[in-house]
């Protein structure tokens, strides 16, 4: 779990303080580690970057049924992927950003940086074949969409309006499709025609 007060400043914290404890020194001295209440009440913006069996017990941890995470910037890249059938891990009809919000009493949840894996974002800019990496968004509050939407901005990529929360369950099915294609060897950005004929030729 990240927290982020500035572009410049952002606390960490994670299960493992060891793990944690790296990557801050990694980061710099613009990164600070603390428990998950402390980078909860640190942040104006929190990421939650865990595995998503573990995403209720750590909300818990920091906090979230206690509210203090109300009026926060909830920003959530998990994928609930079973990793050998590669469907989602989830109830029907719900995400895991639905999930989230239920739980995080007053919080602005946001779904987005979930169609990639983790060490595309460690990227100075990402951006392929010299176009930048599209992120597509999900969320229901616009303030909170429009604070994400700039930090995607601030990493060179460029953000994707993708409806309401309750679209956020297509977006991660999505993603549970592309990741087993990718573990089968097919190169996704293949598959789909530019903008022009989306609608016909």
């Amino acid at each position: 779990m990240d927290a982020i007060r500035s572009p410049s400043v952002g606390e960490l914290s994670g299960r493992d303080q060891a793990k944690t404890r790296a990557l801050a020194e990694r980061l710099g001295s613009s990164a600070q580690r603390g428990i998950f209440a402390e980078a909860v009440e640190f942040g104006d913006v929190v990421l939650v970057a865990v595995l998503h069996s573990a995403v209720a017990d750590v909300l818990s941890t920091a906090g979230a049924e206690d509210e203090a995470l109300r009026r926060k910037v909830l920003t959530d890249c998990t994928n609930a992927v079973v990793s050998d059938r590669f469907v989602l891990d989830l109830p029907a009809g719900t995400s895991m950003p639905e999930q989230l919000a239920a739980q995080a009493v007053g919080a602005h949840v946001v779904k987005a940086f979930n169609t990639c894996h983790e060490s595309v974002w460690r990227l100075a800019s990402p951006a392929f074949d010299g176009r930048p990496l599209i992120v597509p968004l999900c969320g229901d509050d616009p303030d909170a969409v429009a604070t994400v939407r700039s930090l995607v901005t601030d990493i060179g990529c460029e953000p994707a309006e993708g409806g309401r929360l309750e679209r956020a369950a297509l977006l991660e099915a999505t993603t549970a499709f592309l990741i087993g294609l990718w573990f089968g060897g097919v190169d996704t950005q293949a598959m789909l025609p530019p903008h022009k004929y989306a609608t016909g030729a």
